[in-house]
């Protein structure tokens, strides 16, 4: 394992000093604690449990999801210290991601991504100028509830633009082929979805890579050297982990 990454097989006892972004650009070892937006701030401190992890991972793709349950799900995590990452409902609400961040997430993820354009909307309305096009306001926003966010506009942008995490799914031949140029700046990293994957390989028998692992092996040869992160959509055990470092994983879910 390498030096920068960490176990999390037992409890930590420290407090990291840099933020989530700035840890798994480090290629620190990170665990998402897979989460239901129906907790209540008791539940969802008790499912955080013994501090084994690091962020939440809430899904809107496949599970039932509202903007009152986000928002009250997300100032629960705030006040625990918890940030939030949300799989967005659809690849075409790309172009809404600022307003999920309005609602309090740090992160979101962006299923089933394929084309460039997505990739341009996603990170033109999730980050402030002069990186993104987001739009300013909303009072549920990372930071200001809680008070822990510079509130000047300028200030407040600048923080935010060196705080969110922005990650793409791969769940397609076609993802895991032009994954290279998918990855614009603003992207903090791309996440495994190794179901709808199989899919993919299966509609197209001529493709050469002919298992998951074989596309995540590829995948990694082309992020090599470009600070991209590499996550698993799905959740893992520690015991099952370490096939997935070999291949360049350094962010795991896991159940509650």
């Amino acid at each position: 394992m390498l030096a920068a990454q960490r176990t999390h097989d037992k409890e930590r006892t420290d407090v990291p000093s840099q933020n989530l972004r700035a840890r798994i650009a480090a290629g620190e070892e990170v665990v998402a604690l897979r989460g239901d937006i129906d907790w209540s701030k008791e539940q969802l401190a008790a499912a955080w449990g013994g501090g084994k992890y690091d962020f939440i991972w809430l899904d809107a793709q496949h599970s039932p999801y509202s903007d009152h349950l986000l928002v009250a799900f997300t100032a629960a995590a705030e006040q625990l210290g918890i940030p939030v990452q949300l799989r967005i409902p659809h690849t075409r609400d790309a172009h809404r991601v600022g307003r999920f961040f309005d609602l309090g997430v740090t992160g979101c993820l962006v299923p089933e991504v394929m084309e460039p354009e997505t990739v341009r909307d996603v990170v033109d309305y999730a980050y402030y100028g002069p990186i993104g096009r987001r739009s300013w306001g909303g009072a549920n926003r990372l930071g200001l509830r809680s008070r822990a966010a510079p509130t000047g506009r300028r200030e407040y942008a600048a923080w935010w633009n060196e705080t969110v995490l922005l990650s793409i799914q791969i769940e397609s031949v076609e993802t895991v082929t032009n994954i290279a140029h998918l990855v614009q700046p603003g992207v903090t990293h791309v996440t495994w979805g190794p179901n709808d994957l199989e899919f993919s390989i299966d509609l197209h028998p001529r493709f050469p890579l002919r298992t998951v692992e074989a596309c995540m092996q590829n995948v990694a040869e082309q992020l090599q050297g470009t600070g991209i992160r590499i996550a698993m959509g799905t959740t893992t055990t520690p015991d099952e982990r370490q096939k997935y470092r070999d291949l360049g994983v350094t962010i795991f879910m896991a159940a509650p």
